[in-house]
């Protein structure tokens, strides 16, 4: 665990770190996101803070390959599939990096994210079998499990594209689903006796710390964007971390280990499961985005004003109080997908109840309490 905290920080402070420079190069270079009708942001702000996500990731897995516990000979799969998950991200940021600059059309933009998703599968990074209750596996044809794959990566990329919407939404949820499913492989490797030397717990431990040193930049008020370098770069990452996951347990896993008269693993389709969960917030604004413009007779990526965290502004709430909330789903979907499937019992149900009720207060209620002081 201290390996994977040593990832962590490496991570953040070179992701901060390289963000002061890519501030820059983004002003040198014109790459400014212009204020639009549909935008919340009142003043151009810089783009490529993906950039700095990309290096602070880079960072964190060179480190990771020399700390002495994660660098075994025995775990040299974690870093060759590190490795391709490094290489598709550098592909995807830098297909994010033209589209900054120049505004590519969606179609080219798909096709890129097609052919990243491809690198992966063609490399070995893909869903191997799911785990069925009480045993036994689900092993479908290698080809029908390669495309599930595809269409997860490229679904998790523009989820999180369409998320990032205001100052520190998008890197917030993904950096909250990368830690509740660190926590799940780690505790998944732990419970069934087997190493927690894994690509799933090395890969989640950067994106949550290059995600944490984005944040400083990107919160409210914002002084750096990450671009679709970064939206689509952070998606990648966090949705290929699944697809290794299968790919370095062994072809059977028992469903009950240490500590399991306190806890039950279901692991029932949860390497899919857990993170499409992990990105319902972002996965649900996708598909009312979808149904909304194809209703009215426009394009499926047409953009417009009408996300769930400009609704969120439009009832009442701040700027940062929005994104805050945004979080408390997020957090509620991944943390309570991970505590349900890792501690079920009744303590678990009464602390989710109450989450539950915490933020869809915070959501609904706090606004209309506030409105009658507003019109004074």
């Amino acid at each position: 665990m201290r390996e994977y905290l040593t990832v962590f920080l490496v991570a953040a402070t070179t992701t901060y770190l390289l963000g002061v420079f890519a501030r820059e190069i983004a002003l040198r270079t014109g790459a400014v996101a212009r204020v639009r009708d549909r935008d919340v942001h009142a003043v151009p702000i810089p783009y490529f803070g993906g950039v700095a996500m990309l290096g602070g990731l880079t960072a964190a897995y060179l480190v990771g390959a020399r700390l002495p516990f994660l660098s075994q000979e025995s775990h040299d799969q974690v870093f060759r599939d590190g490795a391709v998950v490094l290489v598709a991200g550098a592909m995807i940021c830098l297909l994010g990096v033209v589209d900054d600059l120049i505004e590519i059309d969606a179609l080219t933009k798909l096709g890129g994210q097609l052919l990243v998703a491809g690198v992966l599968v063609y490399n070995d990074v893909y869903f191997y079998y799911f785990q069925l209750p009480g045993g036994g596996q689900l092993s479908p044809d290698p080809a029908q499990m390669q495309l599930l794959s595809v269409i997860v990566v490229v679904a998790t990329i523009n989820a999180v594209n369409f998320v990032d919407g205001l100052d520190g939404l998008a890197s917030g949820v993904v950096g909250i689903g990368a830690v509740a499913f660190f926590l799940f492989s780690y505790t998944l490797a732990y419970a069934n006796d087997e190493t927690r030397a894994i690509t799933a717990a090395l890969l989640c431990a950067a994106l949550a710390g290059a995600c944490a040193g984005f944040l400083p930049h990107n919160f409210f008020p914002a002084r750096l964007f990450m671009g679709d370098s970064g939206s689509m770069l952070i998606g990648l990452v966090l949705a290929a971390s699944a697809l290794t996951l299968t790919g370095q347990f062994p072809d059977a896993l028992v469903t009950q280990g240490a500590g399991a008269s306190d806890a039950s693993l279901l692991p029932t389709l949860l390497p899919i499961i857990l993170p499409i969960s992990i990105l319902i917030v972002p996965f649900a604004d996708l598909l009312l985005a979808v149904i909304r413009r194809t209703r009215a007779g426009r394009s499926p990526f047409s953009p417009d004003k009408q996300h769930l965290h400009h609704r969120l502004l439009e009832i009442g709430h701040s700027h940062r109080r929005a994104v805050l909330i945004m979080y408390l789903w997020a957090g509620l979907i991944a943390f309570g997908g991970v505590l349900a499937s890792l501690y079920a019992g009744a303590f678990t149900t009464y602390l989710l109840v109450v989450w539950v009720l915490v933020t869809v207060a915070l959501t609904f209620v706090v606004p209309r309490l506030q409105r009658p002081s507003t019109r004074l």
